[in-house]
């Protein structure tokens, strides 16, 4: 199991939207100096700069009157950070709009438990444990004990991740009473984006060929390049004269694989051939007989069979996917809309902490 995989299960049960509601318009700023968790404010810099000294931790905002501290803020923005640091070192600039961002969703956080709690949504023990019934067979973890063993391997206790659990189930019910619920997709909709995307809906196009292939490999003498070349382009003028490709590959062919069937190759679509045979195929048309192709291996004297067109799946057999897909986009937009709506009607208040945010 890949180490995303689990985190990735957790975040599909709920439909919420990174950030949704991180509208700054709607946030009461403060000017003042952030008040820290202990008694004493920190003391400004010796060098008379903005930045605040040695500040472990701070209230930073005010969410309908629950805090929000500075710690949480770091630990919330320490992955982005993390990860911006791998790819050059980072400026004060850029860690600021980093734990903004952290900021701002930590506010949509703890306005979206506010509501949970003002609503009363509850989630059963036997909700959770469907939840974790449904992780287990979507990832193959055949045991309970497989599943801890998997989460200690990412860092994370059962009580932890059965806590994240329980959180995103509220926060699904949650966006189903407030936003799914008030979400429709029609008939003409899906017809419209089936039309607008039948690429997807539509297989590749698929190959039938045949080959002769003439080995010469890395060890090769000059000589012995040559003379294969010669073999090949003679076989090759009998190829192109009209004799049977087949019997001319089950004679010369040293693909042995291949060999015995004529060197047929099988089926194929794009991007399963070797870079310089592909190229080759494509240029051909049914029934005619390439070039000699030289690869590092050796030479090659392809004939395409057959291209075979994609065929396109119905309308209806796809009908269920192209809904989802479509009520899922809009119940996203929906919900950060409505995540808006709920940042603006409530009392944030951030405090400025100049240097750091």
């Amino acid at each position: 199991m890949k180490h995303h995989t689990l985190a990735a299960v957790t975040a599909a049960l709920a439909l919420l939207v990174a950030g949704g509601c991180a509208s700054n318009d709607a946030a009461v700023t403060k000017d003042a100096a952030a008040v820290t968790l202990n008694a004493d404010q920190p003391s400004p810099p010796a060098d008379g700069s903005k930045k605040p000294k040695n500040i472990a931790n701070a209230i930073v905002a005010i969410v309908n009157d629950e805090i929000i501290t500075l710690y949480e803020v770091n630990r919330e923005a320490q992955p982005a950070v993390t990860e911006a640091e791998k790819k050059g070192a980072l400026n004060d600039a850029a860690r600021s709009r980093i734990r903004r961002t952290a900021l701002d969703r930590l506010i949509e956080k703890k306005l979206t438990e506010q509501k949970i709690r003002e609503l009363n949504i509850r989630v059963s023990e036997e909700e959770i444990r469907q939840a974790i019934d449904d992780v287990r067979k979507q990832n193959n973890i055949p045991s309970q004990e497989a599943l801890i063993a998997a989460l200690a391997g990412q860092g994370l206790s059962f009580d932890q991740y059965r806590a994240q659990l329980q959180e995103q189930l509220e926060k699904l019910k949650l966006v189903s009473m407030e936003v799914r619920a008030k979400v429709q997709v029609g008939e003409t909709e899906m017809r419209s984006y089936y039309a607008a995307n039948l690429d997807k809906y539509t297989d590749e196009e698929s190959f039938r060929a045949r080959h002769i292939f003439f080995k010469t490999g890395e060890k090769a003498t000059p000589e012995e390049i040559q003379r294969s070349k010669t073999t090949a382009l003679e076989v090759l003028a009998d190829a192109k004269g009209g004799k049977d490709f087949a019997e001319l590959a089950k004679k010369f062919s040293e693909d042995t694989a291949a060999r015995k069937d004529g060197g047929d190759l099988g089926s194929f679509k794009k991007g399963d051939m070797q870079a310089e045979l592909e190229k080759t195929i494509l240029s051909l048309k049914p029934g005619e007989v390439s070039d000699l192709v030289t690869t590092p291996i050796g030479f090659h004297i392809i004939k395409l069979e057959a291209r075979v067109a994609g065929a396109t799946k119905p309308f209806e057999s796809v009908k269920v996917e192209i809904e989802e897909i479509i009520y899922r986009k809009k119940s996203e937009e929906r919900f950060s809309q409505w995540a808006k709506e709920l940042r603006a009607k409530a009392s944030v208040e951030i405090r400025e902490l100049e240097g750091l945010l």
